[in-house]
């Protein structure tokens, strides 16, 4: 009994210290975004974008400063674009096939096909107009 109590305590030191998140930073990660207004029906969606250096933490498997990802784009629309009520949301992947795939499905629900009709336009802001910039650990 006496033995058992000093393995489980071993086991739980372990487990603790292996269970600990790593932060890395990503070769390269793969960001668009979407921004859309409650008050318009006209939705606006990014390229796909290869932001290197953006910071990845490798358990929640979650992009670190999403809010400030998505705080650039705000931020872009209220600016430039004089929209200051635009919702702005932030999808990535550190696979450019997984991020392309999730675009085409965001866009595919904003789109009219054959079978529905969408009462949403779509429009796409360009590298060129908007990019995103790679968010270090202390913002």
């Amino acid at each position: 009994m006496k033995y058992l109590k000093y393995i489980v305590l071993t086991l739980l030191v372990c487990v603790a210290m292996g269970a600990e998140a790593k932060t890395i930073k990503a070769r390269h990660m793969y960001v668009f975004g979407f921004a859309a207004s409650f008050k318009d029906s006209v939705v606006y969606m990014t390229e796909i974008q290869d932001v290197q250096g953006a910071m990845y933490d490798t358990k929640t498997k979650f992009l670190l400063g999403r809010d400030s990802y998505s705080d650039q784009l705000k931020t872009y629309f209220r600016e430039t674009m004089q929209m200051p009520n635009r919702v702005c949301m932030v999808m990535f992947s550190t696979s450019k096939k997984k991020a392309e795939k999730q675009y085409l499905k965001l866009r595919s629900k904003y789109l009219s096909d054959k079978k529905h009709t969408s009462s949403y336009e779509v429009r796409y802001v360009t590298m060129q107009d908007f990019k995103f910039e790679p968010v270090g650990l202390d913002e």
